[in-house]
């Protein structure tokens, strides 16, 4: 059932784009994990009038950074895989190939 699977992903190119769109994704997600801190930085110093000062308010908040870092790490292994499944290694033939069938333009040529 899965090899079925796999070969219809394959052919049809549907496992092309999915995985495209998961790399994509990670990609976003990569991004994300220096977007963050400096985003809640900046929340923060916005709002600075309605929080209460402490001090692990100051700087960069990189905690902020580690959803998105798992979430890329994730994407990835996920990315890896289905690239893995998918594309490394040979489908399995439960036919035999056919046997150097005769083509009808060599045929009329040979008489």
């Amino acid at each position: 059932m899965f090899e079925r699977l796999r070969r219809t992903l394959v052919e049809t190119f549907v496992g092309a784009i999915a995985l495209g769109y998961l790399l994509a994704q990670g990609i976003l997600h990569f991004a994300n994990i220096f977007t963050s801190p400096v985003t809640g930085w900046v929340t923060r110093n916005e709002y600075r009038e309605m929080m209460p000062r402490t001090a692990s308010s100051e700087g960069l908040p990189l905690r902020l950074a580690l959803p998105e870092l798992i979430r890329f790490f994730l994407l990835l292994v996920v990315w890896y895989l289905l690239v893995r499944w998918l594309y490394f290694r040979p489908f399995k033939d439960s036919s035999e190939p056919a046997k150097n069938p005769e083509l009808p333009f060599l045929r009329d040529s040979k008489e």
